[in-house]
């Protein structure tokens, strides 16, 4: 009789544990759903007037000591942006709630003034603040709290880019790679889902995007995906450390921060004014689109944008990391297919999936991505880029708050963040 009283038990706590998720991400999609759209249509009037105003530029240092004042004054100086998000989920770190507008507005200015940045990565510390604010006022326990946080990780990607599915996994997976927090998965799809829905009926549609050529299945196109796979797992590689040394030889060189943003800024403005090209600034979908569906590029794209998301983001200046990873990614792949005489098409869409998987270590997401971005159309050449990518892109992130639980060279437990591995 114990027995079965203590089954009626846990069967009760499994329905009620349901039920409160159900409600809790509803509350959570509906909000960052609404946020999200609103974020998205601030992105849409900042780049046009920026369109309408091309001088505005010019102000992109002032914008940037817009952005320390305001974090200063929040007593956020020392943000570590997305990383902050990722820690609150496997610690006991908490993510303030004041962090949700100052991104919101501090992306706003860096897009508006013409810095490179994306909005993904800007969606993820929002999405996890607001979560975790709705968490408190449930009064939910740490654990509720870790996925209240990805529940909002996973609604605001999705209302910004239009992919639920990739969006439901990647706050599960980017955490701690090799262990997915599968209690959250249904908190995460009902948030994604409801906030992607939101988007939709206000207008904001996803990405989606068809790949102009799909090359035969055979062995020599097989080997140049290959080929170019590898070469992305290594850009990856330099594209992460780049964004990290930028940040700590900046500090180093300026200990300002406000000289630090507007000196910094100056030379953006320089750089895009020498390349005489308003491809670099803001977001660049558009040139990811010509790079995916169109097949073509410029040689020097993908190394330009890497340049400038660097020092955009490396200096104070907000906004994601994502977004410019497709652009590098797409653009590069687009160039190596060009020269290796297979479909730069496919070549930009393998790049893109790639260089995201290797720069996030998140593989799960990163086909699902691909399948919600470019449909089941060389879904193979896909797989072959995320894991090459995946393998070979080592222990490096965009993260430093990422932890690499598994090797990625054979079956063990690792447990270690990825910094101390690479100086192992």
């Amino acid at each position: 009789m114990r027995d079965f009283h203590n089954k009626i038990s846990k069967e009760k706590t499994r329905y009620f544990s349901f039920i409160k998720w159900l409600l809790i991400s509803a509350i959570i999609g509906t909000v960052v759903g609404n946020v999200g759209v609103l974020f998205s249509k601030g992105l849409d009037l900042v780049a046009q007037i920026r369109t309408d105003y091309p001088l505005i530029v010019f102000g992109l240092p002032v914008g940037g000591i817009a952005i320390v004042f305001l974090y200063q004054l929040a007593k956020r100086g020392d943000d570590q942006g997305t990383n902050s998000i990722i820690a609150a989920v496997r610690s006991e770190d908490e993510v303030n709630i004041v962090l949700a507008p100052l991104i919101f507005v501090g992306s706003l200015i860096t897009h508006l003034f013409g810095g490179s940045a994306g909005r993904e990565g800007a969606a993820l510390q929002m999405g996890g603040s607001i979560g975790s604010g709705i968490g408190k006022v449930f009064k939910l326990n740490e654990n509720d709290m870790h996925v209240a946080v990805m529940c909002g990780m996973s609604a605001c990607f999705a209302a910004l880019f239009g992919t639920p599915i990739a969006a439901t996994f990647f706050a599960m997976e980017v955490v701690s790679v090799g262990v997915m927090y599968y209690a959250a998965l249904v908190p995460c799809v009902f948030s994604s889902l409801i906030a992607v829905e939101i988007a939709r009926f206000f207008g904001v549609r996803g990405e989606s995007m068809v790949i102009e050529l799909v090359p035969e299945f055979t062995a020599v196109n097989t080997g140049k995906i290959i080929l170019v796979s590898i070469l992305c797992a290594t850009l990856s590689i330099a594209f992460c450390i780049l964004m990290h040394e930028t940040s700590k030889c900046a500090k180093k060189w300026i200990s300002s921060p406000y000289i630090r943003i507007f000196v910094v800024g100056l030379v953006i403005v320089v750089i895009n004014l020498l390349i005489g090209s308003k491809d670099y600034m803001g977001v660049g979908m558009d040139v990811i689109e010509r790079a995916v569906v169109h097949g073509q590029t410029n040689p020097e794209a993908f190394l330009l944008k890497l340049i400038l998301t660097a020092l955009t983001l490396g200096v104070g200046y907000k906004g994601g990391e994502i977004v410019p990873s497709f652009f590098v990614g797409a653009t590069f792949g687009c160039l190596m297919g060009q020269m290796l005489g297979v479909s730069p098409s496919m070549c930009a869409a393998v790049g893109m999936i790639a260089l995201f998987c290797g720069v996030t270590n998140s593989p799960i997401t990163s086909l699902l991505l691909a399948f919600e971005l470019f449909g089941m159309e060389g879904i193979y050449f896909v797989l072959i880029g995320v894991a090459v990518s995946y393998m070979l892109s080592g222990y490096y992130s965009l993260y430093h708050s990422q932890r690499i639980m598994y090797s990625k060279y054979d079956a063990h437990y690792r447990g270690h963040r990825w910094k101390k591995e690479n100086q192992d």
